[in-house]
């Protein structure tokens, strides 16, 4: 006749397996929720009234201004950069929060390529961007072009390629276009004040 101890050992085996298993799952679950990434893409259109193409393109291409069109930028850092007027290259380190959620912070490193593209201006860039002391890391292509619009507008658009957690799906999206919009209503208000403060002089 087996004895109770047997038992007991032979019940707790069993438990420590389903625990393991379900454990497991869980974490299987956990990781596909919130480190398996996929990707996305958003297209942001707007205009600039009053606005030279070429002095959008470069007012937005300093990365000094960008603070100010994108306040959730907290801090950056130049850390190198090449070429010239025609072609313009830089590679900038930067801390952000979230627009939604502002203790919540990441580190990022951006690669920019400022040139002239056809009919118009295009800024183009390649961002990494870490949470979580860089243990989750996500990669965005982007694509800024200026174009005139009309006789005296600016016409922006903005092609984003962005990666997210599946589990993050709808916080991404909600911060990608908060900050699109933040940034063309700052644009948007910055020349608006030059053309009122240029018409006044004149007056």
């Amino acid at each position: 006749m087996p004895s109770l101890f047997g038992k007991r050992n032979g019940i707790f085996s069993i438990s420590r397996k389903r625990l393991y298993i379900h454990v497991f799952f869980v974490s299987i679950i956990c990781w596909f929720f919130f480190f398996h990434k996929r990707n996305y893409n958003l297209t942001h259109e707007g205009i600039v009234h009053n606005a030279d193409p070429e002095q959008v393109w470069e007012f937005v291409a300093d990365f000094s201004n960008m603070m100010k069109l994108n306040p959730t930028i907290e801090e950056f850092n130049i850390l190198k950069e090449s070429g010239n007027y025609e072609h313009w290259k830089y590679w900038v380190e930067y801390t952000e929060h979230l627009s939604a959620t502002t203790w919540i912070k990441n580190h990022a490193v951006g690669q920019y390529s400022i040139k002239r593209s056809g009919h118009g201006f295009v800024i183009e860039s390649k961002h990494t961007t870490c949470f979580i002391f860089g243990m989750n890391c996500f990669y965005t292509e982007a694509e800024f072009f200026f174009e005139r619009s009309g006789d005296h507008d600016t016409r922006c658009i903005e092609t984003i390629h962005y990666q997210c957690p599946l589990g993050f799906i709808g916080m991404c999206e909600g911060e990608v276009k908060a900050q699109r919009k933040l940034i063309m209503g700052n644009l948007r208000q910055h020349f608006s004040t030059l053309h009122t403060n240029k018409h006044n002089k004149k007056v």
